[in-house]
C-alpha cells in the first residue's frame, strides 16, 4: 500500500469560500476545496500554494495557515491518504473559469454543509473555518465499499 500526500486549501474571502464541483474521480460530482498531490520536491504548504494558483489562479499572498492534518485508511491499498488542509485569507488574482479539475465558485461559509460534499469533509469542515487555534489532527476509517466506519481526533 502507498499513502497518498496531498492538500486542500480554502479560500476565504468576506463570509465565502471558494469550493470546486468536481468533474472527475475522486470525489466525482461533490463539493471539495481545491489542491492535489505534494510532490517529492515540495513540502505540503509549497503544495497548497501551488495547487491553489494552478486549479484556481489565486496567488496566495499571505502565509496559509494549516488548520488540519487528515488522514484516512480503507482496506483498499489505493485508499490511503495523508492531507494537510489549509485556510488561506490573503490572495490576488483572477478566478480561473476553465479549471479542469472542476468548477469553482464562492459559498457562503455556513451553506457549505448544505452541499454534496465527502463525508469526512462534512466533519472536518467546521474545524476549517471555526478561527480556533489549530491545527487538529484527525483519522477517518473507511470500508472495502469507502462508506465511513469510524473517525476521531487524535
Amino acid at each position: 500500500m502507498t499513502r497518498k500526500v496531498t492538500t486542500l486549501v480554502y479560500a476565504l474571502r468576506d463570509s465565502q469560500v471558494l469550493m470546486m464541483y468536481r468533474r472527475k474521480q475522486p470525489n466525482l460530482g461533490q463539493w471539495i476545496a481545491p489542491g492535489g498531490k505534494v510532490e517529492l520536491h515540495e513540502s505540503p504548504v509549497e503544495c497548497a500554494v501551488r495547487e491553489l494558483a494552478e486549479e484556481t489562479g489565486l496567488l496566495a499572498t499571505g502565509r496559509p495557515e494549516l488548520r488540519l492534518i487528515v488522514t484516512e485508511t480503507s482496506p483498499l491499498p489505493d485508499w490511503q491518504w495523508l492531507m494537510f488542509i489549509y485556510l488561506v485569507r490573503e490572495f490576488q488574482g483572477a478566478l480561473n473559469t476553465d479549471c479542469v479539475e472542476g468548477d469553482l465558485a464562492w459559498v457562503a461559509v455556513d451553506q457549505v454543509l448544505g452541499l454534496p460534499i465527502p463525508q469526512a469533509d462534512a466533519i472536518f469542515y467546521p474545524y476549517v473555518v471555526d478561527g480556533s487555534p489549530g491545527p487538529v489532527s484527525m483519522k477517518f476509517e473507511y470500508d472495502a465499499d469507502l462508506r465511513l466506519k469510524d473517525w476521531r481526533i487524535e
